[in-house]
């Protein structure tokens, strides 16, 4: 029998994916140490020292486990003890068919639940560098905003410059200042989701000159200069397609923004059945009191008081009071592909995993994924184990299986190509399906369903598996 705790594992970075990791090594049995450099060290985007600090939207997209990727994934992970599922799920907000969450309560229930864990000891403190050469178990979980002390030296033992692109904030306005004469309730296509009711959003309708005018002045509006450490790097560096400036949609053309974010489709303005809008601007609640409500999204890099003028010009929020405005901020990840083997370690150091952001996923849920994953593995290790990734099968399995070698590099660029990727059905094998009996036309959609339901079928089934069958030693 192998004995227990041979190795203390450490974990860098207490956001989702480190407080993910934690929380599923110390519940296996392991002892972990998890270092925040937050309060001692602060950042630019950070406004608390809790754990698990949502940045940027509150939402974390779908729960759909049996047609959306996204809600597959919410599902393996409260499968396999999610501590970040546990916390959304009680702090959920209503948002339709996504789980949204009151950010604040969301947050200090991650830490509570982390700093009052038998096995977890936590530091306050920078680690400035790689981590001391006694440390045999190690994860990093550092997030967008890696410092560069430890990014340099990651990059020193990788032989790569690391890879950035800059992730964008939504500004939030408080509830009352919104106009409720002009704006209504309603999700789209009134979908009703778990914590909802189909009436989830508040919208602002615009005609097709007030649209005009709205696009006008973003394009003039005056954008915040990068910092120093971002524009250095912003010569080289794309925007993440999934966060775009609306600024930056806007100059890919006019009529982008109401293909996009600002969409009209599935709304009906009660105030005005007879004439659709043009274009819609979505709120979505971002507190449990209701009290404060986000821009769906509307990330920016305009100046504060832009800001403030441009989003006026919304009906609706003539006289928006903003509890906050939004930003943009830079994003550093590993080019993965060619750096991590399937255990998420560093191929020039297998002692040290990449788990969030910086392994080469995008997203909330699935920086969180990556940390269950590495707080497993890590766990493993230090028993003296060693356990296989979840099947490719699997929303979880598919992340890594993606990230470690499913990308498909640019053979004029090699894996210099590689992007942060967000979860979904296109990264899971295929799955035959047949037309159901009695059914005499089949659409492509119906049939597009049925698969999305038989794939979400097979990777529960299979992460069931996985998880049943860690060794015995490893189970919690």
């Amino acid at each position: 029998m192998t004995k227990k705790h041979s190795k203390t594992i450490h974990i860098i970075g207490a956001g989702l994916a480190g407080s993910e990791a934690a929380w599923q090594a110390a519940e296996l049995g392991a002892k972990v140490i998890l270092h925040e450099m937050r309060p001692v060290v602060k950042t630019d985007v950070h406004h608390s020292d809790n754990f698990a600090e949502l940045v940027c939207s509150n939402s974390f997209r779908s729960d759909d486990y049996e047609y959306n990727a996204v809600g597959l994934l919410h599902e393996e992970m409260r499968r396999a003890n999610s501590i970040i599922m546990a916390c959304a799920d009680a702090h959920a907000l209503p948002a339709g068919g996504a789980l949204a969450v009151d950010r604040e309560a969301f947050a200090s229930a991650v830490t509570d639940a982390i700093s009052s864990h038998p096995n977890i000891l936590i530091k306050r403190g920078e680690v400035a560098g790689l981590p001391p050469i006694e440390w045999h178990n190690v994860i990093i979980a550092t997030g967008p905003l890696t410092s560069n002390n430890l990014a340099k030296a990651i990059a020193s033992i990788t032989g790569k410059e690391q890879l950035s692109f800059f992730d964008a904030i939504a500004p939030i306005i408080h509830s009352e200042s919104i106009n409720r004469d002009i704006v209504w309730a309603q999700s789209r296509y009134d979908k009703v989701g778990p914590n909802g009711d189909g009436a989830d959003y508040l919208n602002c309708p615009m005609n097709e000159q007030q649209y005009n005018d709205f696009i006008d002045a973003l394009l003039a509006g005056e954008k915040t200069e990068f910092k120093e450490f971002e524009s250095e790097a912003l010569s080289t560096t794309p925007y993440f397609e999934g966060c775009l400036p609306i600024e930056i949609m806007a100059e890919r053309g006019r009529e982008t923004l109401s293909f996009g974010p600002m969409k009209p489709v599935g709304l009906t303005n009660p105030n005005d059945p007879e004439n659709k809008p043009y274009a819609v601007v979505q709120l979505r609640q971002d507190n449990a009191l209701g009290s404060l409500w986000n821009m769906v999204g509307f990330q920016t890099k305009l100046k504060y008081g832009e800001q403030a003028d441009i989003f006026r010009m919304i009906p609706g929020l003539e006289e928006a009071q903003f509890a906050r405005l939004g930003g943009l901020h830079r994003n550093t990840f590993l080019n993965s592909p060619e750096l991590l083997n399937e255990q998420l370690q560093l191929k020039a150091d297998k002692r040290l995993r990449f788990a969030g952001q910086i392994s080469g996923v995008e997203g909330y849920v699935e920086s969180a994924a990556m940390g269950l994953l590495t707080g497993r593995l890590a766990a493993a290790d230090a028993l003296g184990l060693t356990i296989p990734t979840p099947p490719k099968t699997s929303a979880l399995g598919s992340l890594v299986n993606h990230i470690t070698g499913g990308h498909l590099a640019d053979e004029s660029n090699g894996v210099k190509s590689f992007q942060p990727m967000n979860i979904n059905f296109g990264l899971m094998p295929d799955i035959e399906v047949i037309k159901p009996e009695g059914v005499k036309r089949w659409r492509k959609a119906d049939r597009k369903k049925v698969k999305k339901k038989a794939i979400s079928t097979r990777a529960l089934n299979d992460i069931r598996d996985w998880l049943e069958n860690f060794p015995q030693e490893v189970q919690s």
